[in-house]
C-alpha cells in the first residue's frame, strides 16, 4: 500500500527487504517476463508450494520496480508490529467486520493510489493445485485487473502475465487462467489440476472451454 506522507519506513521492514533482495540475487532467480505499467492490479501466483515463495515473489517484483502487497489477519496490525506489516505492503483483514474480507480488501484499493496485492490463489500449501475464487472476487469488487505469476522451482524462473480483466464468468475466467498457466510448464501436475478444475466447471453448466 501507498507509504504515508512524511513518514519513514522501519528500521526491521529496510533490513528484512533488504534480506529479501540479496537472498533472491543470491539464489540466481530470474524474472522472464515482467509486471505491467499500471498502479493497480491483483497478482494471483501459482503454485503456493513453499513458505519461501512470499521471498521470491517479493525479490521477483522489487526486480520490477514494485512492492507489493498482502493479507493479514488484523490483529498482526498492533504494538509494534503495526508499522513493520504496513511498511511490508500488509492489508488488514477482520473477519468480525460485517463487511466481509472482499469488501474490506476493496476498500483499500479504492483508498490506495498504487496496489499490488499478491494471492496465493491456491489458498494453502496443502492443495493438490485447485483454486480458491477469493482473488477473482477480490478483482471485481475492486474493479481492478488481474495479474497471473507462475514460478519453477527447478529452473528459478518466474513470470507475469498481460493484465485480465475479470468478467463476470468465473468458470469461463478460470479456463483461460489454466490455459495460460498450461503455456508456461505444460507438463506440470498442479497447473493440470487447474484446468481439470476449470473444465469441471463448465461442464456443470453443459459447456467446454473454447
Amino acid at each position: 500500500m501507498s507509504q504515508e506522507p512524511g513518514r519513514k519506513r522501519s528500521l526491521l521492514s529496510r533490513i528484512v527487504r533488504r534480506i529479501i533482495w540479496a537472498i533472491y540475487r543470491l539464489q540466481g532467480w530470474k524474472v522472464e517476463s515482467g509486471l505491467p505499467g499500471i498502479q493497480k492490479y491483483v497478482i494471483a501466483g501459482a503454485p503456493h508450494s513453499s513458505n519461501w515463495d512470499f521471498v521470491f515473489f517479493t525479490g521477483a517484483t522489487a526486480e520490477e520496480g514494485v512492492e507489493p502487497s498482502f493479507m493479514g489477519k488484523h490483529t498482526l496490525f498492533t504494538g509494534w508490529m503495526k508499522s513493520f506489516m504496513y511498511d511490508m505492503g500488509g492489508v488488514p483483514v477482520d473477519r468480525r467486520k460485517r463487511a466481509n474480507y472482499v469488501e474490506q480488501v476493496a476498500e483499500a484499493f479504492r483508498k490506495s493510489d498504487k496496489l499490488a496485492l499478491v494471492i496465493a490463489a491456491e489458498g494453502t500449501r496443502k492443495s493438490d493445485g485447485e483454486w480458491k475464487s477469493g482473488f477473482w472476487h477480490i478483482a471485481r469488487e475492486a474493479n481492478v485487473p488481474i495479474v497471473l505469476a507462475w514460478v519453477s522451482w527447478r529452473k528459478r524462473r518466474l513470470g507475469f502475465s498481460e493484465p485480465i480483466t475479470p468478467s463476470d464468468d468465473y468458470a469461463a475466467d478460470l479456463a483461460k487462467i489454466a490455459a495460460w498457466f498450461r503455456s508456461k510448464r505444460p507438463d506440470y501436475g498442479r497447473y493440470k489440476v487447474l484446468e481439470a478444475q476449470a473444465q469441471r466447471l463448465l461442464a456443470e453448466r453443459g459447456e467446454t472451454a473454447a
